[in-house]
């Protein structure tokens, strides 16, 4: 395992998603991480512990999730890129800290290889029931990022991503994996360091004297400065002022929320983004993300060997969730057929978006495997007009 100078391991590789995850976090400048041991994601941070000291990194195996996800908070507003991994019920018990984050405005990510559930569920086997919690698990109003790769490349890549978005809104960003996805082993191209943009952190050029840390910019995004540079900062995760000492008022509640909300909000279409398939003269849209995006695409493959015009459209980032374009879709599509590891998440979105202009019909699995192509075949064929099918 050789790296370059910057510690990137560059080149062609075959890794898992857990590893090329782990290697994204790298490339992306991290050099903090804290976790607890949970199946299938505790193979990220493995790798990490033994890549860290190569590039002056540091790993903490803390005591409990909630540690692990403070710990990191910490580490960024002494200076680091930092994140932490987890699944199922650890991404649950780190639920408060993801709300403090986005109330801190403290860039940090976290990825959730994700299993079947509830509870402990089935800790070896895939599931995709956190979508709608990543978005609204910690109570309040405020928006996060959240990405979803398909393959171990896009483990990397993605990771890589949700760093620098990270930086760029100052907003936890979340990085959805499924356990096939982490635990699958493909080739990974990395390009040299040279190549990879990195987001850095937007630090300060103001005085001590001028600088107010939740001060927004033109943007609506505040800028940082290290603990111990000699600035005054105050992190509270209560209402808080331009200081960041609290303010018990409705007015400070308004006028903070609202830009926490509007700094993803107002650039929701530079974030959001889609990856699509034969959407061109679909007429059937099949919706899928992650693993289950995979097999869709063979289930629209074997409905277009019938003559069915079905296109796939694939969320890369979920969160914001890509309105416009399903409502693009939507003015001329004969229905949606979104296809899931679990009862129903991301179909409540299509379905909201699509606002009653076309049928969405939900595809559901409880998770433990995938679909069979087959049933998502059923279920494109059941939404064409009766002569196509006939073909």
């Amino acid at each position: 395992m050789k790296a370059d100078p910057a510690g990137v391991l560059t080149g062609t590789h075959f890794l898992d998603g857990d590893q090329a995850c782990c290697e994204g976090a790298l490339a992306a400048g991290c050099r903090f991480a804290a976790g607890y041991p949970i199946t299938p994601s505790t193979e990220i941070v493995e790798r990490f512990a033994q890549r860290a000291p190569q590039v002056g990194g540091m790993f903490i195996q803390m005591e409990d999730e909630l540690a692990a996800s403070i710990a990191i908070q910490g580490a960024v507003w002494a200076g680091a890129k930092a994140f932490t991994v987890t699944s199922g019920p650890g991404f649950s018990l780190m639920m408060e800290h993801i709300g403090f984050a986005a109330m801190t405005e403290t860039p940090c990510v976290v990825v959730d290889v994700q299993r079947g559930g509830p509870s402990t569920g089935l800790p070896t086997l895939p599931g995709q029931g956190d979508i709608m919690q990543a978005r609204w698990g910690s109570h309040g109003d405020y928006e996060i990022i959240a990405l979803v790769p398909s393959s171990p490349q896009e483990c990397f890549e993605l990771t890589l991503d949700a760093f620098n978005l990270a930086e760029r809104y100052r907003v936890p960003a979340l990085v959805l994996m499924d356990e096939c996805v982490g635990h699958m082993t493909e080739k990974v191209v990395i390009p040299p360091a040279q190549e990879i943009e990195i987001v850095p952190r937007r630090y300060t050029a103001r005085p001590p004297a001028d600088y107010q840390p939740f001060e927004p910019g033109p943007d609506g995004v505040p800028e940082m400065v290290r603990a111990g540079d000699g600035y005054r900062i105050h992190v509270t995760g209560m209402t808080h002022d331009q200081r960041g000492y609290p303010e018990v008022s409705a007015e400070a509640q308004q006028r903070l929320v609202e830009r926490l909300v509007a700094k993803i909000r107002g650039h929701a279409e530079r974030i959001a983004r889609v990856e699509e398939t034969w959407t061109q003269d679909a007429d059937i849209i099949v919706v899928a993300y992650g693993i289950t995006a995979r097999v869709a695409l063979r289930g629209v493959e074997m409905a277009r060997e019938r003559g069915v015009a079905a296109g796939l459209l694939r969320p890369v980032v979920v969160w914001p969730f890509p309105e416009k374009r399903v409502r693009e879709l939507a003015a001329r599509a004969r229905a949606f057929v979104v296809v899931e590891m679990n009862y129903g998440q991301v179909a409540l979105e299509v379905e909201r978006v699509v606002a009653g202009r076309a049928p969405t019909v939900l595809v559901p699995h409880a998770g433990g495997t995938v679909h069979p192509p087959e049933e998502i075949l059923a279920a494109i064929l059941a939404q064409a007009p009766a002569r196509e099918v006939a073909r």
